[in-house]
């Protein structure tokens, strides 16, 4: 008895090291010079689920974006309604789902800075029968309660590409990789409202607008990451393995469908992959898991996971390949784009109280003469 009591605390000590929950917290470069930027681009994700009392992590982007509301742009990287999307006007929880949403669109038309939503899974009805009619419901309320300021895209439950230009200082490509993941009805193919219908017209036109960026650098938006230290990404903290059958069986690829070992998720990566392959864009950010993550590694030239919206709502991490930066706290990302072409990334932590914190920042590897300090 004792001997397996041994081996059951060694196995534990083992799987804990193995985690490393937090990875170059801490570490910060000085601030831009406020005359020197050009444009500040938000990315918070997973922010569907505000409390009724006032969401901290609202609250403290609110104060972050108050700096100057004509050069910051937000955006939301899916899951904006928890738990499945937008239900019709005569669905029991159509007053909580109009009350998630408005708190996300007022904390920006309150500032009075323009923002943009794609959609996740949650968003297409956790992936049920009614997504597609979920996700259209939500753009078009988007979309009306907005009013020009705040914006849904891809819109029609399409794939996209979205390009949006700010100028010669940016490029914002909005995607919708839940409809490459959705089992039910979805638009594609000839009949569809989409200008790209299928996975082929899907890649050659994010091929398209990757090449047609000129100098500008490219933030790709999504709800999914391509990879990720987290438990969609098949990693997870030491307690998950005291219960065994989920993870493993999640990281062999069941139950996965939204997980990166997933079948169809697999499919999506490669194909994303591929049309990244000859313009890799600057940046691929993405939501999904909740917490915060950093990495520097193929097929964009950085990868960020913003999914940590939601003060507490927060998920198991750990650093991987490539990682600079992990950590599960709740927060969000910002990337200020400067006047000579620089761009410099920072992570913000949240407490209860909404105050934001920068945890991590460093200088993106822009163009030849940047260096990442």
């Amino acid at each position: 008895m004792m001997r397996f009591a041994r081996v059951g605390l060694a196995l534990a000590a083992l799987l804990f090291s193995a985690c490393k929950p937090a990875y170059n917290l801490g570490r910060v470069i000085d601030a831009a010079q406020p005359d020197s930027v050009a444009l500040d681009l938000l990315l918070i994700g997973d922010a569907g689920l505000p409390a009724p009392g006032g969401e901290p992590v609202l609250k403290a982007l609110g104060q972050v974006v108050s700096w100057d509301p004509k050069r910051t742009f937000v955006v939301f990287l899916g899951d904006n309604i928890y738990p499945a999307g937008m239900p019709d006007s005569a669905g029991a929880y159509r007053a909580e789902a109009e009350r998630i949403i408005n708190t996300q669109i007022d904390a920006l038309r309150s500032a009075g800075v323009r923002g943009l939503f794609v959609p996740g899974n949650h968003d297409w009805e956790a992936g049920g029968s009614a997504g597609w009619s979920e996700v259209v419901r939500q753009e078009r309320y988007v979309t009306h309660r907005g009013e020009g300021m705040v914006a849904f895209a891809p819109a029609h439950g399409c794939p996209g590409p979205v390009a949006l230009d700010f100028g010669q200082t940016l490029r914002v490509v909005a995607l919708d990789t839940q409809w490459w993941l959705h089992a039910g009805p979805k638009p594609r193919g000839r009949g569809s409202p989409c200008r790209a219908g299928t996975e082929r017209e899907v890649v050659d036109s994010i091929r398209g607008v990757l090449r047609s960026a000129g100098d500008r650098p490219v933030v790709v938006v999504a709800h999914h990451p391509l990879v990720s230290g987290g438990h969609h990404g098949g990693y997870f903290d030491w307690p998950s393995y005291l219960f065994p059958l989920h993870p493993w069986a999640r990281m062999g690829g069941y139950f996965a469908n939204q997980d990166v070992s997933g079948t169809e998720y697999r499919r999506m990566t490669t194909a994303l992959s591929g049309a990244f392959a000859e313009n890799p864009p600057l940046v691929y950010a993405a939501g999904h898991e909740h917490n915060l993550q950093v990495l520097k590694r193929d097929p964009a030239r950085y990868l960020l996971v913003s999914g940590a919206g939601i003060y507490g709502h927060t998920t198991a991490v750990r650093a991987i390949t490539g990682s600079q930066y992990a950590r599960r706290a709740s927060g969000f990302m910002r990337i200020t784009f400067l006047n000579d072409g620089r761009a410099r990334l920072a992570v913000l932590v949240v407490d209860a109280a909404g105050k934001a914190t920068e945890d991590f920042s460093m200088w993106l590897d822009t163009r030849p003469s940047t260096t990442a300090t």
